[in-house]
């Protein structure tokens, strides 16, 4: 398999952890992003092929480390994954303006923001996979408690296709995959009685699969990746 050039969001914790281990196994290059370094230096030590970035990626002037890391040392990028997330579980009438505003800031502007810093990496055969919620998809089952959290997926999975169907000349492939409950640490910490019955390795080993080929199939699409319903 030909070494390709990755980047990962949300890179330290849960699936986006589990996704830098999946890519550094197969002998890729991973750039990893995150907002504590320290939860992957022992990994980092250990395969030369993994480089960390501490930052945040609300912040435009910290995401210029990335743009210069990558016209530095890959000049291109082949799949750009956008893992990282925020969820709030709050009644509808105690979440604030400022609550949306937080979610919506990491679940969606953040996006906004990397993607146009990389597209000029990116090239014919680049694969931006977005990392969704079933609570994004219309008229899927809802969860009370989620308004800010599953708007701002549902949002994702809308700016996605867009940016498919505006780059669908470059074959550039934006897809996304809106996923079920999966056992992480953010979902233990939003929902503490609820156990999810797919673990975050096998989440990134399907992610990671469908982040290497699934662009030879797909381009705009939206894909429910659940075992249960809700």
């Amino acid at each position: 398999m030909i070494s390709k050039n990755i980047i990962i969001t949300g890179a330290s914790r849960g699936i986006g952890l589990e996704l830098v281990k999946y890519f550094s196994a197969l002998k890729h290059q991973v750039l990893a992003l995150t907002r504590n370094k320290q939860k992957l230096e022992p990994l980092q030590k250990l395969n030369s092929n993994i480089t960390c970035l501490e930052l945040d990626i609300c912040d435009e002037s910290d995401l210029t480390l990335v743009e210069n890391f990558v016209n530095k040392n890959w000049k291109k990028v082949d799949i750009l994954i956008h893992n990282a997330g925020v969820l709030i579980h709050k009644p509808f009438q105690k979440t604030t303006l400022d609550d949306f505003a937080a979610i919506y800031k990491v679940n969606v502007f953040s996006v906004v923001s990397l993607t146009q810093i990389i597209l000029p990496f990116l090239q014919k055969g680049s694969h931006v996979v977005a990392i969704s919620s079933m609570g994004g998809i219309q008229g899927s089952v809802k969860f009370a408690g989620l308004s800010a959290y599953s708007s701002s997926k549902g949002a994702l999975i809308t700016l996605m296709e867009l940016l498919a169907e505006e780059y669908k000349e470059s074959g550039i492939a934006f897809n996304t995959l809106a996923l079920g409950a999966v056992q992480t640490e953010m979902l233990a910490q939003a929902f503490p009685d609820f156990k999810a019955t797919i673990t975050a390795i096998e989440m990134a080993n399907y992610i990671g699969y469908f982040s290497l080929s699934g662009n030879e199939m797909y381009n705009g699409k939206v894909l429910q990746v659940s075992n249960s319903t809700p």
